[in-house]
């Protein structure tokens, strides 16, 4: 039997938007983890920092205490904690997987499929930009592509101008593309409730596989009155933050597809029961990982291995600066499908020299979006 893995040192990393963090052992076996909170990445570093005290010294086997210590030691919620203890968990599923030589995917219940089938992330400030992006997402052999529908000028436009663009944008995407390659729809919370069912309904006929966000995540009521009233697959969970946030919006929101991160909504520990929680309900998974860096999609992807209903992981290209420079390696992406690395823990590593010489930033600052009366638009 394996001895414990008693943490002696943690480490937190934080450049752009990234935040890492990477524990070590006594016995010198490190794990690595990320969050996704990617606005606030100095604030989520400095939550991790104040978890040291309690990190040193504890078990890294044991994921459940671990977490509910974190979670419960000062009664509070949100983004910053759910980032926090994201990453930290991811790290010590990692360690533990190392500790016992095998790849992390093998500790969750082993494999479910071969390789977590990709759906590349389309943005097109333009239609001609949307055509030829998406077209190119379909010659890499990705068969499912998500589209960022709404553009930088939607919130300046009247009613039945802004449904007529969307609206020929879905239209001449799916003339484009043919049936073979699935759409998501991404509308990102820029609707109310009753715009966002007349637009849906005009979408119908292009067969999206789902809408997603049309509305802001305040309210449950709200978002389960959008999906009564429409046919198209509705999507949501990316800003949620644990189990108990989810499971509202899994029993009464009428969603199809559901969309935890990994990197906020509580590591492998959380994320797995909440992949539970849908799969109980028939409702597929359809993880939040853009704008992830590698590390928190590697954890997705080992997730995505084991868990029947992973319908599909969002996706963009990692090969690109910063996000490469920030780890050894990047994923292994082919014809459109994610690979785990199958050597032991997450196969992946930080690279320290980076984060040396570049700070953490503020993603986009006070700078909301306004209406020509200068109302701040809805996000």
């Amino acid at each position: 039997m394996k001895s414990a893995a008693r943490i002696a040192k943690v480490e937190v990393f934080a450049a752009g938007m990234s935040c890492f963090v990477r524990l070590t052992t006594e016995d010198g076996i490190q794990g690595v983890g990320e969050s996704t909170a990617f606005a606030y990445p100095k604030a989520v570093a400095e939550v991790i920092r104040n978890f040291e005290p309690f990190l040193i010294g504890a078990d890294a086997h044991d994921v459940e205490q671990n977490w509910l210590k974190m979670y419960r030691a000062l009664g509070w919620r949100g983004l910053m904690l759910g980032g926090a203890i994201s990453a930290i968990d991811q790290a010590m599923w990692d360690i533990r997987a190392r500790v016992f030589e095998t790849p992390v995917w093998h500790l969750l219940g082993g494999r479910s499929r071969k390789a977590v089938r990709g759906m590349k992330v389309v943005w097109g400030n333009t239609k001609e930009e949307l055509l030829r992006d998406s077209l190119m997402a379909q010659k890499e052999g990705y068969t499912a592509i998500k589209i960022i529908l709404h553009q930088h000028d939607h919130h300046l436009m009247r009613h039945a101008e802004k449904i007529a663009d969307l609206v020929d944008r879905m239209a001449s995407l799916r003339d484009a593309v043919g049936n073979t390659l699935d759409i998501g729809v991404e509308l990102h919370r820029n609707m109310q409730p009753g715009n966002s069912v007349a637009l849906i309904e005009e979408l119908m006929p292009f067969r999206p596989l789902f809408v997603e966000d049309p509305i802001p995540p305040d309210s449950v009521l709200s978002f389960a009155e959008v999906s009564a009233k429409v046919k198209t697959p509705m999507a949501a969970g990316e800003r949620n933050t644990s189990i108990y946030e989810f499971r509202e919006y899994i029993e009464h929101a009428g969603l199809a597809f559901v969309r935890p991160d990994i990197g906020i909504a509580g590591g492998f520990t959380h994320v797995r029961k909440i992949c539970a929680m849908a799969e109980a309900h028939h409702q597929g998974i359809l993880p939040h990982a853009v704008p992830s860096g590698a590390i928190a999609t590697m954890a997705h992807i080992h997730l995505g291995i084991t868990v029947p209903n992973w319908e599909a992981q969002e996706h963009i290209d990692q090969n690109v600066d910063p996000v490469q420079q920030m780890v050894k390696r990047i994923p292994l992406v082919k014809d459109g499908w994610l690979y785990p690395f199958d050597e032991p823990g997450l196969g992946m590593e930080i690279n320290d020299a980076f984060f040396a010489t570049n700070p953490p930033v503020t993603m986009h600052g006070i700078n909301p979006d306004l209406r020509e009366d200068g109302s701040v638009a809805l996000r």
